[in-house]
């Protein structure tokens, strides 16, 4: 987390296996309530809980109360903060498979 900004980094948030994973069971449906998003893990719902704080904190997640449960929601918009920086990089990828190619061809 910067200094001036108290909301927790996207590339911190999405460093962890597990945030990663809860975010593409998000991603494959609208909402899911906590007891949903435990099934597929092997830890208890405190520790998913923590989890999505996390993704929260990270605008990556929200969530909404539906009577007793609450609900979450996958917010793609900061991944695109990561997509823009893997993508300044894919030129030094396709310069290097470029070169590689040229390389294999010259050696048949």
């Amino acid at each position: 987390m910067s200094e001036n900004n108290p909301i927790r980094d996207v590339y911190d948030a999405v460093a962890d296996p597990t945030r990663r994973k809860l975010l593409q069971l998000l991603a494959n449906i609208e909402e899911m309530p906590l007891h949903e998003l435990m099934v597929h893990f092997q830890m208890g719902r405190t520790a998913v809980s923590k989890h999505l704080t996390i993704l929260k904190e990270a605008n990556l997640v929200t969530d909404r109360k539906a009577g007793r449960e609450t609900r979450y929601r996958l917010n793609a918009a900061p991944l695109q903060e990561i997509q823009d920086w893997v993508s300044f990089y894919e030129k030094f990828w396709k310069e290097r498979m470029l070169l590689l190619d040229q390389l294999l061809k010259e050696d048949l």
